[in-house]
């Protein structure tokens, strides 16, 4: 791949103003150098009017406060603070989230725009957001292209119920229970854990709700036999808004403590980041995969991940579908603990 082209904030004043979708011949992706001269905040509020993707860069992390008003902050320091997102390499960085947005460029705008506008929304308001973005990217081409070439696999059935609810004194114990598909999240699932969140709510002399997966993932995501079975996306959005498990763990979260472990994909990472506490083992990552099928998150990530770690550093984990180990997630306050074992 090319070089990308890196923007001053000044030339992005002097491009940019006036500036239409259409006259667009940048692609979706504008890098600016916050080391370079110029207006960075008004070209930051600049670009944000705008369907395209603002990416800034500084070496040293220089420019926080500017930084905030970008949808992603690269940096080659080491362990930067919010919202930077360390690199090796910044070039390197800005060519895979121009390889991914590349690739899914329509998708990858609704999901900026969609984390912009989840900043000044209260938690249920995000849901509701989400879940309208997603239904609208059902439809689209990138997902239908995705669909058209990964025919759904066979659903696997299993003789055990999909979600375990056990009480232990004041403590409920929940255990996703399909380790043969490494605890996929299914309907079943979805609905058991709605049902045991809904009985924490009710009992109030249960202190603690801890949930675990068994097998050797806590989640794996979505099951993907379920995708494209939805009759149409109205209907999958009223589903979402209303038997959806990530509003219910954000009622109660005070009480629920998740424990991570394995590889956890989309649903696996975005329900847990509602809890008022997540442990990880030291083998834990965690991957937001959606983009590349044409959609967004779509079990309340885009609600639940910025509130831990912002809309900036979320964004490259769901633009660019990075394994985030859990030291990183630790630091970052995705994760609150990391354990040895669940």
């Amino acid at each position: 791949m090319e070089r990308v082209k890196i923007w001053s904030p000044r030339d992005v004043m002097e491009t940019f103003s006036g500036w239409g979708a259409e006259e667009s011949a940048t692609g979706v992706l504008v890098v600016v150098s916050l080391d370079a001269p110029g207006p960075a905040d008004e070209a930051a509020r600049l670009l944000r009017t705008l369907p395209l993707i603002s990416v800034c860069l500084s070496r040293s992390a220089s420019g926080s406060s500017s930084a905030q008003g970008f949808d992603v902050a690269l940096t080659e320091t080491p362990s930067p603070p919010a919202p930077w997102v360390g690199v090796d390499d910044l070039q390197a960085g800005v060519r895979r989230l121009a390889a991914a947005t590349a690739a899914s460029p329509t998708t990858s705008v609704a999901l900026v725009q969609l984390l912009r506008m989840g900043e000044s929304l209260e938690v249920a308001d995000a849901l509701v957001a989400e879940s309208v973005t997603y239904a609208m990217l059902q439809s689209g081409p990138e997902h239908r292209a995705w669909l058209d070439g990964h025919p759904r696999p066979v659903a696997k059935t299993a003789a055990e119920p999909p979600v375990l609810l056990e009480r232990d004194g004041d403590r409920l114990l929940v255990t996703l229970n399909r380790p043969e598909v490494h605890n996929a999240f299914d309907v079943g699932i979805r609905d058991g854990l709605a049902e045991a969140l809904r009985l924490l709510a009710a009992d109030l002399a249960i202190a603690e709700m801890h949930l675990r997966g068994r097998g050797p993932t806590f989640c794996s995501g979505g099951d993907l036999s379920e995708f494209g079975t939805v009759a149409d996306p109205v209907t999958g959005h009223l589903v979402r808004s209303t038997r959806g498990a990530g509003a219910l763990l954000h009622r109660v979260a005070d009480r629920v403590i998740v424990h991570l472990h394995g590889t956890c994909f989309g649903a696996g990472v975005e329900v847990p980041a509602f809890a008022g506490r997540v442990t990880a083992t030291r083998d834990t990552r965690l991957v937001l995969p959606e983009l590349r099928m044409g959609l967004i998150p779509g079990a309340g990530g885009t609600a639940s991940i910025p509130r831990r770690i912002g809309r900036q550093r979320t964004a490259w984990l769901a633009l660019t579908g990075h394994r985030l180990d859990s030291s990183t997630a630790l630091r970052w306050g995705l994760v609150d603990e990391i354990v040895d074992t669940i």
